[in-house]
């Protein structure tokens, strides 16, 4: 392997915010008598809710409305104090600090908001590190497609073939293959079971990332 660059999903991959949101929906449909499960929800996983939405499904569960106003600002505020204690995924920062030792520029390139991926790095103290954050509330449409992904290598100025993708969902696998770039999926538990097939490497975490992949490029 010849990387010239990495491009980061975020959700699950830097942080493990996945299985966390998931269960913010978890508590609001059970609240509600009902259920979700991982394979119901998994369209929204790296894609956000613009293909599936839980809310539109939960007020066809229920035969009833909401008002979203006041439900999403209190999911969101049990979703934030559930990962309040979180950091990194390990492996992050000695994958960063390789980077930055052989040069290689990073970029991250999420489905969710810019107020969420930013809001996560600068807490983290990792936003400076990356060379370009690109979001859907950028005006990039969401994985599947492979917007976000060209935007974060054309940022990086190298060819899509000499980047490498990170992911941990199948949509961002999708518009991996779609965009052309190689891709290494890393499964979490919220994914653990997808389809990640798609992408040309597997590692079970970023620490195995960096010594059986990188390492021997």
């Amino acid at each position: 392997m010849n990387i010239k660059g990495i491009i980061f999903d975020f959700d699950g991959v830097l942080v493990d915010t996945e299985w966390a949101i998931y269960q913010s929906w978890v508590h609001l449909y059970a609240r509600e008598g009902q259920e979700i499960s991982i394979e119901t929800y998994s369209p929204c996983l790296g894609a956000g809710y613009s293909h599936w939405d839980p809310a539109k499904h939960l007020e066809s569960l229920t035969h009833r409305s909401y008002d979203w106003e006041i439900e999403t600002p209190a999911r969101q505020a049990r979703l934030e104090a559930d990962l309040e204690r979180s950091g990194l995924m390990p492996g992050a920062v000695e994958l960063m600090d390789w980077c930055d030792a052989h040069g290689i520029p990073m970029t991250v390139a999420s489905s969710s908001s810019r107020r969420w991926v930013e809001g996560w790095l600068n807490k983290l103290g990792i936003y400076s590190r990356f060379k370009g954050v690109f979001t859907r509330t950028d005006g990039y449409p969401v994985k599947p497609d492979p917007a976000l992904f060209l935007a974060a290598q054309s940022c990086i100025g190298v060819p899509p073939e000499d980047c490498l993708i990170i992911e941990d969902s199948e949509n961002g696998t999708i518009a991996a293959q779609n965009a052309g770039i190689p891709c290494v999926a890393i499964p979490n538990r919220l994914t653990v079971h997808s389809d990640l097939s798609r992408a040309q490497f597997h590692a079970v975490s970023l620490s195995a990332l960096l010594t059986e992949i990188l390492h021997s490029r």
